[in-house]
Parts: structure tokens; C-alpha cells; sequence
């Protein structure tokens, strides 16, 4: 089956099939979060990418075998509204960025840096930070040794433009200058993006709007 990227709320997950890792997403909540269960496929140990909402239907998404680790992309509440139920039913460790620990209430076991890896079995995810979205908003890079990279962007960018920075002009130059500083200028057009809402992009496709992006200022 071809993977595109396109879920909606109440609808199957689709699964994106690589030779290391599965990519599972769905949409949840009402304000059609995506979330995305990564599963090594040497160790079947999984990773959940941010617990939005509806924990039955994350926990039916995980399915038996469980999960170590949720990463909360960013503070913002629709991205972890189901968190604590779904650390309570798996004992999941928990991931975030460090400087947005503080607005998230589940504790943080382990607050990550910018450039700090995260494992799911034998897969490395790369953290980079990105700063405007929220203070401590990160992005998961996994380099694929089998083909291109695919990056997940929490509410740092979309098809179409980056993350809302609530018309504060300040915030807005600091997130389009760590978009293209971390991803767009480190990884490949054909880098395949995992945003927080809607559909799949990949660098390449928004690469030629950055500039339109800046100047809008938005």
C-alpha cells in the first residue's frame, strides 16, 4: 500500500513502511491532531509522537505490545491532553523539550536539549529545537541509512508555512530562522515532513516559499 500521509479523525492510520522503521499515523481530537507511533522493526519496541487526545484510540493504536517512550513536541494542550492516561496505562517514559517542560502538566522525565538523540530499539532520532512556536517546541530528525530523512514538526512547520507565533513579530524571526537554519539548510529536498495537523509535506515542496514566507511574516 502507498502512503500519503492523509488522516482524518476517526479514520484508519496510515502507515508509512521503511526498512528499519514503521510510521504509523492518525488523527485525533477536535482539533485533528496527528499522532504517530514509530516501531523499530529489529526490536518492536514503539515510540508514540505526541498523546493529543482520545487515550482509548491511542491505546488501541499502540495495541498490546505497549510503548517506552512518548515525545511531546511542544506545550500547547491539544498535544497532550491523553498524555497522562497513556503514561499511566503503558509506564511510558516521557520526552520534551526543556524549556517548555514547565507548561506541560505530566512530568518530564527526561527534558531534551537541542541535538539530543532519542532511541526506539536500534533507530536514533535526532532533537533539534526550534524556538517560536512555543519557547521549547522541538522537531525529531530520523536520517534514514536507507533512503532520506523524515522529520516530525510538531506545530514548527506545515505545508504552506511555519508554525503560529501569534502575531508577535519577534517570535515569528526566531522560528522561520531556526526552520531554515536546523532543517531546511541541514537536510535534503527530499526530506519527508510529519506535521502536528493536516497532510504530509517534504522540504523540497516548501523549500522555493521560504522567502514569500519571510516577507509575508507569517
Amino acid at each position: 500500500m502507498t502512503y500519503s500521509g492523509a488522516v482524518k479523525v476517526g479514520g484508519p492510520a496510515d502507515v508509512h513502511e521503511l526498512a528499519d522503521l514503521m510510521i504509523s499515523k492518525i488523527a485525533v481530537g477536535p482539533m485533528n491532531n496527528n499522532a504517530y507511533l514509530l516501531r523499530c522493526r529489529g526490536t518492536g519496541e514503539q515510540l508514540l509522537i505526541d498523546a493529543a487526545a482520545e487515550a482509548g484510540t491511542l491505546l488501541d493504536f499502540i495495541g498490546p505490545s505497549g510503548i517506552t517512550s512518548v515525545v511531546t513536541t511542544h506545550r500547547h494542550g491539544d498535544h497532550w491532553g491523553a498524555l497522562q492516561e497513556v503514561v499511566t496505562a503503558t509506564g511510558a517514559r516521557t520526552y520534551a523539550g526543556r524549556f517548555d517542560v514547565d507548561g506541560i502538566p505530566v512530568a518530564t522525565d527526561v527534558p531534551v536539549e537541542d541535538g539530543d538523540t532519542i532511541k526506539v530499539g536500534r533507530v536514533e532520532l535526532t532533537a533539534r529545537h526550534l524556538v517560536g512556536h512555543t519557547p521549547g517546541s522541538i522537531a525529531l530528525v530520523y536520517d534514514d541509512p536507507h533512503g532520506h530523512p523524515h522529520v516530525f514538526t510538531g506545530d514548527c512547520l506545515f505545508p504552506g508555512g511555519v508554525g503560529n507565533t501569534h502575531n508577535d513579530p519577534k517570535a515569528f524571526v526566531s522560528l522561520i530562522d531556526d526552520v531554515e537554519t536546523k532543517l531546511f539548510g541541514q537536510l535534503p529536498d527530499e526530506t519527508w515532513v510529519y506535521p502536528g495537523h493536516g497532510n504530509d509535506t517534504t522540504l523540497g515542496a516548501e523549500r522555493p516559499h521560504l522567502a514569500e514566507w519571510r516577507e509575508r511574516g507569517w
